[in-house]
């Protein structure tokens, strides 16, 4: 229908032309009240809104002399982030002279990292900030 066309029955009958999808071939539109057009679409957008899921990022910290039993309970806690669909962010922390020693440092990550195996990814790489060692861990999808 031409466009002239459609302005005047949308004026017959006191309604508004909406363009609904302008990029098809033809383009779209309808007669509506744009006002109620208006109220669909933000409804639409706060339903898409509250459906998506907030990633958010939990933190863990260790030291690079941390105990086995000690260790074990981190590493639930980082299985348990993890299974409910949050980054976690392990932190290790230096104090004192035991900056010297970041090889332990990287054996305590390089452990967590197998230890988790194949349940995540790691998006950040072990690195220095500071007289700290982090590593961020996601899931995997």
């Amino acid at each position: 229908m031409a466009t002239a066309d459609a302005i005047a029955k949308a004026k017959e009958v006191k309604l508004d032309l909406i363009e609904v999808s302008p990029n098809a071939e033809p383009p779209v539109a309808k007669i509506l009240d744009f006002g109620k057009y208006k109220f669909q679409e933000q409804k639409k957008v706060s339903a898409a809104r509250k459906k998506q899921k907030v990633i958010e990022i939990k933190e863990i910290k260790v030291r690079p002399g941390i105990e086995e039993h000690d260790y074990q309970v981190k590493l639930r806690a980082l299985q348990r982030f993890i299974e409910e669909g949050n980054k976690v962010k392990v932190t290790l922390r230096f104090r004192g002279r035991e900056i010297a020693h970041q090889e332990i440092a990287l054996l305590v990550m390089d452990r967590l990292k197998h230890d988790m195996g194949e349940t995540v990814k790691v998006e950040l790489q072990p690195r220095m900030e500071g007289r700290q060692m982090l590593m961020i861990m996601g899931p995997l999808t």
